[in-house]
């Protein structure tokens, strides 16, 4: 394994990718993973790191984690355009680096899968300006932030707007979800009261409505915060740990990958 690290503005990205070996041509061109951690814009979830990191890396996925902003830095869209340059930088360097320029996912967990929406939702925003090289070609949502308004996380809502109703307004992703949003692997608990399934629920309406290529797992258990739903990450849940498996199905299908 090789580690590689860049900044997207004041993001630092942490990158594990797979060594090529002159004896395996089968995946010279790997598809890449670009993983958002939860926790409220305020920090960093561990436990939706390097647990989910080595779940795409058993399939030869090449994996960064977005150390994007938080707390008081995470106002007036900045984690947003981090990501989105994070997604540029990757997709320049994709020779480099051995990924396909043409299969970039991004996965993020709570707050940070309402940046990842964020990014499929504006990667296009003439008024935001991210460019056309910062569209994910996939997005894998678990159990995301996605209203601003009704059932609502307001400690997401307090730390990414700032209270700011303009924010709150164009932050609220069920109003600006378009036909040009990425194919979405989208799944929540049933269980989860700090962000309400009916977060993931608005949104899998309106990739229908929008005729987005999308497939939707809402489980009967699950809190909130499960990441992979293992020992490691002391939140065993072995019906919401089927997410993985069909994630990876889902995912490999996509991007016609066979690891």
């Amino acid at each position: 394994m090789q580690k590689v690290s860049f900044y997207a503005g004041d993001a630092e990205v942490h990158g594990v990718l797979q060594e090529q070996y002159d004896t395996l041509k089968a995946h010279r061109i790997r598809p890449a993973l670009v993983i958002c951690p939860g926790g409220a814009y305020q920090w960093r979830s561990p436990r939706e790191k390097d647990s989910v990191a080595f779940e795409f890396l058993s399939m030869g996925y090449q994996v960064f984690i977005a150390e994007y902003s938080v707390g008081d830095k995470a106002k007036e869209y900045r984690p947003l355009r981090e990501l989105a340059e994070a997604v540029r930088t990757i997709r320049s360097r994709h020779e480099e680096w051995h990924i396909d320029p043409g299969k970039i996912a991004v996965l993020g967990f709570s707050a940070g899968g309402h940046l990842a929406a964020s990014l499929g939702t504006f990667w296009n925003d003439p008024e935001l300006d991210l460019g056309a090289d910062s569209r994910p070609d996939a997005m894998i949502l678990c159990y995301p932030v996605i209203s601003m308004k009704e059932f609502a996380h307001e400690e997401s809502v307090r730390h990414v707007t700032g209270d700011d109703p303009v924010l709150k307004d164009k932050l609220h992703l069920p109003d600006h979800v378009s036909s040009d949003f990425p194919p979405t692997f989208l799944w929540h608990g049933g269980e989860d009261t700090s962000v309400p399934p009916e977060n993931s629920l608005m949104l899998a309406v309106k990739l229908k409505q929008c005729r987005v290529p999308f497939e939707y797992h809402l489980f009967e258990t699950g809190v909130h915060g499960i990441s992979t739903c293992t020992q490691e990450v002391e939140s065993p849940d072995e019906v919401c740990r089927q997410w993985v498996s069909l994630c990876k199905t889902w995912i490999n299908r996509r991007f016609k990958y066979v690891p």
